[in-house]
């Protein structure tokens, strides 16, 4: 009774069964090749597509920034309250204009290798309004140099009060070389973060 249950196999399963025993290998149908492609180029294209949607600017941002841009100019340089990433002026006394700089947050080295970050903000005192404009085309310059100074400070580098005033001095040294023949007086910590 056994034989008579023999089922018939699909023209499929028979090479499937044939594939098992270490026959040759059967190559993917071309109608499945051609759909997987298909797929592939749908998912990338729709990927792209909102990338690029994404990533475009707002019409309105762009009609509103040349306006904003005018007002800080019409203040003498004074970054708005708003603005994100311009730099803060404030008068202070005796005629200095503090000036407090967007916060800097770098990947610190440390010998264990394990990822430690540095978070600062900084604020320039610098003698007057000529100085602060002078400023503000060098602050590119001024970030990289940020970037690649404090990139190779290690965490004890900056331990005790030792370790915060010489990272004044040599943070003001930098901010001197960068905006010559302009000066800073100093350069005040406000706050300085180490995880």
């Amino acid at each position: 009774m056994a034989e008579a249950k023999v089922k018939e196999a699909s023209p499929d399963e028979a090479d499937a069964e044939g594939n098992e025993g270490g026959g040759a290998k059967k190559k993917p149908p071309l109608k499945l090749i051609l759909i997987a492609a298909a797929a592939g180029v749908l998912v990338l294209g729709g990927g792209g597509t909102a990338a690029f949607l994404l990533m475009q600017p707002k019409d309105g941002a762009h009609a509103e920034k040349p306006k904003e841009k005018k007002k800080g100019k019409e203040e003498h340089g004074k970054g708005k309250e708003g603005e994100k990433g311009a730099p803060q002026v404030r008068e202070g006394p005796d005629g200095v204009l503090f000036v407090t700089l967007p916060d800097i947050v770098v990947n610190m080295q440390t010998a264990d290798g394990r990822p430690t970050f540095l978070k600062l903000k900084l604020t320039l005192e610098m003698p007057d309004q000529h100085a602060v404009d002078e400023l503000g085309p060098s602050m590119p310059r001024l970030q990289d140099m940020f970037q690649t100074f404090l990139r190779e400070l290690r965490p004890e580098d900056l331990s005790g009060s030792q370790g915060s005033y010489q990272l004044r001095m040599e943070i003001l040294r930098r901010v001197n070389l960068v905006i010559a023949p302009s000066k800073a007086n100093a350069v005040l910590i406000e706050e300085m973060l180490i995880n």
